[in-house]
């Protein structure tokens, strides 16, 4: 149980509406960190520190490791998938850059929100079979499809980066029903690019996190 505040010995000539603000700011700072505490443990205010970076490259942001505010928030849209929509799109970045990062990639940079040519998150694996993925994450609404143009746009991404190996779009949302029957699009599927929509976004997430757990 936290301690009244000292009295402040000018606070003894102050009127007795003067007290009763002073002791209400004090109850209000006491009551808004016990919120914190429990916010501590749901996704929708706790959603910084998803990322430990390692360092700064001319790319962006080295990905370490992750904190435990992305374990928690991979549990809370396990639970509940519409807190999703409630976290910014800056942060959805972060927590697909966190998912490469358990998935064993060896690089995983987070790319600067302007001026990354569509790239979000870039992963790298070294070694027999080494890839590098170019990552688009689209935090998007419900019934808020991704664009064919957006789609496109990453291909154009992929052919101007010759070095990328494949190319994978995550959302919150989903894709055209048709999108695989596009000409431009479909023949680069899965292969060349993958399209991960909420529902299966939602499953890696999980996977993740339960074989960290194992």
């Amino acid at each position: 149980m936290p301690q009244p505040p000292p009295q402040n010995p000018q606070s003894q000539n102050l009127p007795p509406a003067h007290l009763a603000a002073q002791t209400i700011t004090y109850q209000s700072t006491f009551t808004a960190a016990a919120l914190i505490l429990t916010a501590s443990r749901k996704a929708t205010l706790s959603v910084f520190s998803i990322i430990i970076p390692e360092r700064t490259t001319t790319e962006g942001i080295l990905v370490r490791s992750t904190s435990q505010v992305w374990n928690e928030i991979v549990q809370t849209l396990g639970n509940d998938w519409t807190v999703a929509y409630q976290i910014p799109p800056d942060k959805w970045e972060e927590i697909v850059a966190g998912a490469f990062n358990k998935a064993k990639y060896d690089e995983v940079t987070l790319t600067p929100r302007s001026g990354d040519h569509g790239r979000d998150v870039i992963a790298i694996k070294h070694g027999i079979g080494c890839v590098k993925i170019i990552g688009s994450v689209k935090r998007y609404a419900p019934g808020n499809l991704v664009d064919y143009n957006d789609i496109r746009a990453l291909l154009g991404v992929l052919s101007g980066e010759r070095d990328a190996s494949k190319g994978i779009i995550t959302t919150t949302s989903d894709f055209p029903p048709l999108v695989k029957e596009d000409p431009f699009i479909g023949p680069f599927i899965p292969t060349r690019l993958e399209l991960m929509n909420g529902e299966a976004l939602q499953k890696w997430l999980q996977e993740l996190a339960a074989n960290e757990a194992k």
